[in-house]
């Protein structure tokens, strides 16, 4: 296949996320409905905000806010992640970062597939949160090795989409056509299906052990569980939802609100009751809860240090707390993050002076009208104090151990909140994916390099460090 017929892996992503959407609007109504509240809400907070709207467009954020998505599914075996893995390198996704959620009671262990440049990111943003069902911590020999006989019958990809995947890793990709089809068939991996591929009682002995046990075992696919558009203010759609029709979860999920927001900030709505049905049954006589709709809203990359300080402060706050945040205690828990927070800096220059966060640095107008010799021996520290060069916080693109976590349990009810003894593996995780995963803080640390580097070939400046 000739290099010019091969449609960028980039395109190919956008495409598939568009094709998600729109299959996921059509099965969960109420994600069309979140839809729409987010996008009044982004065009209310940056009619109301200027000074972001303009960072938003200086750093190209705002065309992709549109196309801002993360979707989550569970597999069960090494077999369906390792192929995953080559469906979604298609689309030039890779594995960033190992997520052992099992301290907080859920079996699995994940990845988030994603684009890994800032060029391709700004295409498209798609990421898919992917957990892997931690078999081995089924403490019934008997229910393990039916869950494991079951998920050995499935096949979750079409032949075709196995063919197009064969065809891209031998010849460079995939052309229009070949593109346009692998979208479609690629899509059904993630569809839902309304029949069980167990019994009634069989289903029952799964969720008994865990929900998501359940939800990973008793289909033919591991459909999509949710979709999550990016919000600007996700305080405001929080307090939105019941106005819709959608009842959120009780807390936001990550920091608290800041003027400067960090990492990620997650909320949802509880997890629709869907009929199904089981293999005994002639009709969709049982039900099952799984798929629910999601917002993010995402803010600065932390660094090594910066991360240490979230994880301190967050655990602080938890540690106080005592419980499991929930609608009980929303409002201590919202007040104890608060408390604690107020360590963190809440003003980006800070954060840069003090290295805790990651960031974008732009030569400015007034650094390319420069005289060059003007600039000469100049730092980085000095270009910006100057007003010759400006830096953005880098937008965080990963996940989060502990709020994964939240979400997860807020939609497989009270009785999944147990802990699992097990020791995180990833190791093991890696083994089944066929690959390693990728260290998310070197990204942000290369992105951020690259952009001093490009600031230093503009002014004439080399070896410009942060």
């Amino acid at each position: 296949m000739s290099n010019q017929n091969v449609v960028s892996p980039d395109l190919i992503r956008q495409r598939f996320s568009r094709a998600m959407s729109d299959m996921y609007r059509e099965e969960v109504p109420l994600y069309g409905a979140l839809m729409e509240l987010v996008a009044s809400t982004n065009a209310r907070v940056l009619a109301s905000d200027p000074a972001m709207a303009s960072q938003l467009r200086a750093t190209g954020e705002i065309q992709r806010l549109d196309l801002e998505r993360h979707g989550a599914i569970r597999v069960g075996t090494a077999e369906e992640l390792a192929t995953l893995c080559r469906l979604f390198a298609v689309m030039g996704m890779e594995p960033v970062g190992y997520y052992d959620l099992t301290p907080a009671g859920v079996p699995v262990h994940s990845t988030a597939f994603r684009a890994v440049h800032e060029a391709s990111l700004q295409v498209s943003p798609f990421r898919v949160f992917t957990s892997l069902l931690r078999l081995e911590l089924i403490d019934n020999p008997e229910l393990r090795a039916f869950a494991e006989s079951v998920l050995a019958k499935r096949s979750i990809f079409t032949a075709k989409a196995l063919e197009l995947i064969a065809h891209a890793e031998h010849n460079g990709g995939l052309d229009e056509q070949q593109a346009e089809i692998f979208v479609e068939q690629a899509l059904e991996t993630f569809r839902w299906h309304h029949s069980a591929t167990v019994t009634a009682a069989q289903y029952r002995q799964l969720s008994a052990q865990h929900r998501l046990i359940a939800d990973v075992v008793a289909f033919k696919g591991p459909h999509i569980n949710h979709l999550t558009p990016r919000t600007l203010d996700i305080d405001i759609v929080q307090a939105s939802m019941p106005g819709h029709g959608i009842t959120p979860k009780a807390v936001i999920e990550g920091p608290p609100r800041r003027q400067c927001p960090i990492l990620l900030r997650q909320t949802s709505f509880k997890a629709l009751d869907e009929a199904i049905a089981f293999t005994d049954q002639q009709q969709a006589t049982g039900s099952h809860s799984a798929r629910f709709g999601e917002i993010e809203q995402r803010g600065a990359a932390l660094t090594p240090q910066g991360r240490a300080l979230y994880d301190r402060l967050l655990n602080a706050a938890r540690d106080e707390l005592e419980d499991f945040p929930s609608e009980a205690n929303a409002a201590r828990y919202d007040s104890l993050m608060t408390q604690h927070f107020q360590e963190f800096p809440d003003a980006y220059a800070d954060m840069r002076e003090q290295g805790l966060a990651y960031f974008r640095y732009f030569v400015s107008d007034k650094g390319l009208a420069a005289e060059r010799d003007a600039l000469t021996g100049m730092t980085l520290a000095g270009l910006l104090n100057a007003g010759y060069v400006r830096a953005e916080p880098l937008v965080y693109e990963d996940f989060l151990p502990v709020s994964a976590a939240g979400i997860f349990q807020s939609n497989l009810g009270d009785a999944a909140q147990t802990r699992y003894d097990a020791h995180s593996n990833r190791q093991a995780f890696e083994a089944a994916l066929g690959r390693s995963t990728i260290d998310e803080l070197a990204l942000y640390a290369q992105t951020q390099q690259r952009s001093i580097d490009e600031c230093g070939r503009v002014l004439n400046l080399q070896g410009l460090v942060c």
